[in-house]
């Protein structure tokens, strides 16, 4: 008898795996309808189809919490996940949003019920993965900061849009002037679309500091003024003038919450380095953030070679700052899309390349390392050198993965950045090619 029982034990633990979350729910997200699928108790399951207005979805968290579930894994396509993942972590129910890749279905069973159902049955065996969410704080900061960024490159849309309308004029003005958005060349649009057309009273919005003769200036002022391109670059100025105070507006919104989340994580203390006050760039803030985004990370970004302070405020917007979120530098650099997809069959690696995803802080961190190009320190010598071996696409993906090592090991233990670590390691360098270049110097000697 005893054997017979253990034979269908056995059995048993063959025919399917073990249930760790008995108690958890699958989730097709759509536009329209929330497909969401539970265990019946009987071996089955139940499928409830929502729809997807405020009502609908409290009902089906209500049903979700009558039926005593505990954790809902949901697959969704763009942002019609958020509102229900809000509101399961409102109602006490641990949401876990899972990449599609994951949870592809069995062929020939594609339907939103099915899915739901095969969603449920993985994640109650414990085979999904959640993916990374920020916490509220930072999904704010990130919503603020993504909402700068596509006003900053509208705003770029629109002084092309100026450019090409002088250029349909024959307005040569980018050629004497560097900066159409500087002093010069924003008052001497503004005076043509208030239709002052003379080259010479143009000329005298010259700032004294534009290196180009009076002579030069006025002859790129004689054009052909068409009403149909005036009208082109009155709107696009309005437009960019309009867009820069929608930035402004933007910034504020962004200050204002790096204090509230700096008081939240200091314990009410808001007081942070005095910013020292700069000739503000392009693209920049008009007040510094260094000081703001070193009290509420505890380190100093911003002192890594080529990265900026905006650069900075994205990263972090996107990743925020606990790092135990990730097991290690290598789950990070991997969510980051800063390390190739390896496969490896038969100890063979049949496959080494980069996932087609967009991660926007590992761009972020890609844009970055083109300062590098020409910085003076380890961190430059290391692009330069990639560079020489992998090209440019190459050496901004490498230099990226190695900064992001370098945040990742700045916010886990709170020490700044030190070139030390890095001077070490380019000294070994530079002593192992000594070493490569007299073996081949040897073996050159022994051929001549």
């Amino acid at each position: 008898m005893d054997k017979n029982k253990k034979k269908k034990q056995l059995k048993k633990a063959i025919q399917g795996l073990p249930v760790l979350k008995p108690y958890a729910a699958g989730a097709d997200i759509g536009d329209t309808r929330h497909d969401i699928a539970i265990n019946d108790g009987h071996g089955g399951h139940i499928v409830r189809t929502f729809k997807t207005f405020t009502a609908d979805v409290e009902e089906a968290i209500n049903w979700l919490k009558e039926e005593g579930v505990t954790t809902v894994a949901m697959e969704s396509t763009g942002v019609y996940y958020l509102t229900f993942y809000l509101m399961l972590e409102e109602a006490g129910i641990e949401p876990f949003l899972v990449n599609a890749r994951h949870v592809k279905n069995v062929t020939g069973r594609k339907k939103d019920e099915t899915d739901a159902i095969w969603i449920q049955r993985l994640h109650s065996c414990g085979l999904l993965q959640n993916c990374f969410q920020p916490d509220n704080d930072f999904r704010t900061l990130r919503t603020y900061v993504r909402q700068r960024k596509g006003l900053v490159t509208r705003s770029s849309d629109e002084v092309r849009r100026m450019q090409k309308a002088l250029e349909l004029m024959n307005i040569k003005l980018h050629i004497v002037i560097s900066d159409i958005l500087g002093k010069t060349g924003m008052q001497m649009v503004k005076a043509i679309i208030d239709g002052n057309y003379d080259a010479t009273e143009l000329s005298k919005l010259r700032d004294p500091r534009i290196k180009a003769t009076t002579e030069e200036i006025i002859k790129s002022l004689q054009g052909i003024w068409k009403e149909e391109y005036l009208f082109t670059l009155e709107q696009a100025y309005n437009t960019y003038v309009f867009l820069q105070q929608q930035i402004k507006d933007c910034e504020k919104k962004i200050h204002d919450q790096l204090i509230k989340q700096i008081g939240k994580s200091n314990q009410g203390d808001i007081t942070t380095d005095q910013p020292i006050k700069k000739k503000g760039k392009k693209n920049q803030f008009d007040t510094p953030i260094s000081p703001s985004l070193k009290a509420l990370t505890g380190v100093d970004l911003c002192g890594i070679p080529g990265i900026g302070e905006v650069s900075v405020l994205e990263f972090i917007a996107e990743t925020g700052t606990d790092t135990r979120k990730w097991p290690g530098a290598k789950c990070f650099t991997a969510w980051l899309n800063l390390v190739p997809n390896t496969k490896i069959t038969g100890g063979k690696i049949i496959s080494s390349k980069m996932m087609k995803k967009k991660n926007r802080a590992g761009q972020t961190l890609r844009m970055a390392t083109i300062s590098l190009a020409s910085n003076k320190t380890p961190l430059g010598d290391y692009y330069r050198r990639m560079k020489s071996k992998y090209g440019g696409k190459g050496a901004a993906l490498a230099t990226a993965h190695k900064l992001a090592r370098i945040i990742y090991k700045m916010l886990e233990t709170k020490e700044e950045f030190s070139h030390e670590i890095l001077i070490e390691s380019q000294k070994k360098y530079r002593e192992i090619k000594i070493k490569q270049l007299e073996k081949q110097l040897e073996r050159l000697k022994k051929v001549a």
